[in-house]
Parts: structure tokens; C-alpha cells; sequence
């Protein structure tokens, strides 16, 4: 009974939300095709839950925000800790990961269309080049954190570069590694949305993309109900992750 109540208080800002939607929708303050009513929008939801439509476009989406995700992290991780660890990697990749950190990355998605045709690949490199800066940032961040004392420490006590990487710099490195990967991860799921949204075809953003063509306000909100969604188990998942991953780590340990 107690989690229930912790979870309710958790979630009463989106519920006050959602019922000052509904209340300004039925007393017609907003015209239904800029605001539908919630159980107007609702009623879409379960439609396509019932459909099966809305698995199939969720699916579609995170296949390719996840595919590119791992990739911008396998990718990702050991450029950080190369740029890091060596002065030639870093002063090539430094101005560049400036540069592109801060830009646009999809305005990049035509050039990708071009490169490698309008399905999915395009999608999953656009998600990859949209999330690989946050990862690669934080990589580089937490190796460049490792204590130095720690390093001397196992190098005085014989340990080789590989124990070292593996033993006390991967280790240490880890948190905010992870750090990183929370804040790509989000970033990929707008990504393939978004380029759902500017190509077409089926998933999340296709569909959202759809439904604004037919002048189907209900369909649009819906969609953005539906990507909320699964950007919220996404996100809790890779927070599961992160703490099952960091069990040793002091900020679990501590609470």
C-alpha cells in the first residue's frame, strides 16, 4: 500500500496535468481539433493498442533508436577513453567533437538519405550520429576523472596496461560512461522519431506524421501519448540497468 501511495505522489503532476486537459477540453475554453478532449485522445490510444498498430510503430521506432544507440555506444565508449588516453586522438577529435556537439544533428538527415537511401539505415546512422557526441563526451570525461593515485598504485604494484584498463580505469570510468549513455539514450528516441517524422512510413513518428496529413488531431495527440510512453519505459529501464551495473558503486550503496 505504501509503494502504491510513493507512486501516486510520484505521478500527481502528470494526473493534475491530464485532468486540467480534460477539464479545459470539455468546457470548450479550446476548439477539439487544437485540444481534443483526454478521453477523446485515449480512446485513439486503446484503438491502436487493440489494433495492434501502435506495437507495430513502437517497435519499429525503438528498433531503430535502440540499434543506433548501441551503436553510437560501442562506438562511443572507446573513442572517449582514446581521446582521453592518448594527446595526438585528442587533439584531432577535440574540436571536432566542439563543433558537433552543440550543432543540429538533423539537419544532417538528407544528407543521410542521399548516402544511404530512405529506409532504415538512414534512420538508425542519423540516430547514431545524433547520440554518439553525448556518449564519447562522457567517456572522456570519466577516464580523464580516474584518481591518478589509482593508476600509480596498480602500475607500482606490476599491474600491465591491460590491468590497468580493465581493473582500475574501465571501473572507475563506469558511472559516468553510464551517465553519458542516459542522456543518449532519450536523445535517440527523439532522433527516430523525428526522422520517422520528416520521411514517413511506419512508426511513431510516421504515424504522428500520418495523422497531421488527414487533419487527425486526435491521432496526433495520441502519438504523442504513445512516444511519451516509451520514452518513459525506455528511460526507466536503462535507470535499472545503470543500478544493477553500479550495485558495487557508493551512490547505491549509500541510500
Amino acid at each position: 500500500m505504501a509503494t502504491i501511495i510513493r507512486f501516486l505522489g510520484r505521478i500527481s503532476p502528470v494526473l493534475a496535468l491530464l485532468a486540467v486537459w480534460e477539464a479545459v477540453a470539455l468546457a470548450g475554453l479550446v476548439k477539439p481539433f487544437l485540444l481534443p478532449a483526454l478521453h477523446v485522445v485515449a480512446g485513439k490510444v486503446w484503438g491502436d493498442i487493440a489494433s495492434g498498430q501502435f506495437a507495430l510503430n513502437a517497435s519499429l521506432t525503438l528498433y531503430r533508436a535502440l540499434v543506433g544507440f548501441a551503436l553510437a555506444c560501442v562506438i562511443g565508449v572507446p573513442v572517449g577513453i582514446l581521446i582521453a588516453s592518448d594527446r595526438v586522438a585528442r587533439w584531432i577529435a577535440e574540436p571536432l567533437i566542439s563543433v558537433g556537439f552543440p550543432m543540429p544533428k538533423i539537419a544532417f538527415l538528407p544528407v543521410f538519405m542521399l548516402w544511404f537511401g530512405v529506409y532504415d539505415a538512414s534512420k538508425i546512422i542519423m540516430v547514431c550520429f545524433a547520440a554518439i557526441f553525448a556518449v564519447i563526451a562522457a567517456a572522456e570525461a570519466g577516464t580523464r576523472g580516474v584518481d591518478k593515485f589509482m593508476l600509480w598504485s596498480a602500475r607500482a604494484l606490476g599491474a600491465g596496461k591491460r590491468e590497468v584498463f580493465r581493473e582500475v580505469i574501465l571501473p572507475a570510468a563506469m558511472p559516468q560512461c553510464l551517465t553519458g549513455m542516459q542522456i543518449a539514450l532519450p536523445v535517440s528516441l527523439i532522433t527516430a522519431v523525428a526522422a520517422e517524422m520528416l520521411m514517413g512510413g511506419a512508426g511513431l513518428g510516421g504515424a504522428m506524421l500520418a495523422a497531421g496529413n488527414y487533419a487527425d488531431s486526435p491521432g496526433v495527440f495520441a502519438g504523442i501519448i504513445e512516444t511519451s510512453a516509451v520514452g518513459l519505459v525506455a528511460v526507466y529501464g536503462m535507470s535499472a540497468l545503470r543500478q544493477r551495473l553500479l550495485r558495487w558503486h557508493p551512490e547505491f550503496n549509500a541510500r
